[in-house]
């Protein structure tokens, strides 16, 4: 890596990867080039110093939802060390005009307890999560010890609940505050598959709900 390149200028393009690798793996359309960028090609863009706020994404997903259209997701990187109301307030002002519903904040440091209460207030409008940067600093789906996870859409759901004949209770249970949940976004009574390697079958695989 360039030693001219700012330590903070270098977090932040590992998080910009890595935000772009979470999305794709949502199902949201992010372009080849964002998710493999070099820290060269970072700066190039953004600067040796860059505003966060030209960071900001904004992505399709790739499936139409009951309406026939697409949703959209978008993801900002606030300025303020400690994320409070206010720019809160103009973040969801903005996701009114735009009509999105979904929001990921990547945090420098935190969100002050007033704003974190305002975001639950808001959660039937809009579903707003937050990470810091330090926790976006390694895809942790690439990590080898973490098995292969895959999200379960609503009709895979209810295939998997007919053909073993099971009620949700039944399964093994993840918590939404469960690094890979939150990492896929998953909300209550979604069902992830998980997939391990296994000597005798080859895989071996199991299902939780979050819950």
């Amino acid at each position: 890596m360039d030693k001219s390149i700012p330590p903070a200028t270098s977090r932040l393009h590992r998080c910009y990867r890595v935000i772009h690798n979470m999305l794709a793996r949502r199902g949201y359309i992010v372009a080849a080039e964002s998710k493999d960028m070099s820290v060269t090609d970072f700066v190039a863009k953004f600067g040796q110093m860059p505003d966060r706020q030209a960071l900001t994404i904004v992505s399709d997903s790739a499936t139409e939802n009951a309406d026939g259209k697409t949703d959209q997701i978008i993801v900002y990187f606030p300025e303020d060390e400690k994320v409070g109301v206010k720019p809160i307030k103009v973040y969801t002002d903005q996701m009114r005009e735009n009509g999105i519903k979904r929001a990921i904040l990547v945090l420098r440091a935190g969100i002050t307890p007033f704003a974190k209460q305002g975001v639950a207030e808001m959660s039937d409008e809009f579903t707003i999560e937050h990470f810091r940067e330090a926790e976006l600093l390694i895809d942790i789906t690439e990590h080898h010890l973490v098995p292969e996870h895959v999200v379960l859409n609503d009709d895979e759901k209810r295939a998997l609940l007919s053909r073993y004949r099971l009620k949700e209770a039944q399964l093994p249970r993840i918590q939404p505050s469960d690094p890979v949940a939150r990492y896929f976004g998953m909300k209550r009574g979604q069902i992830v598959k998980i997939i391990r390697p296994s000597e005798t079958a080859g895989r071996y695989v199991t299902y939780r709900i979050c819950i």
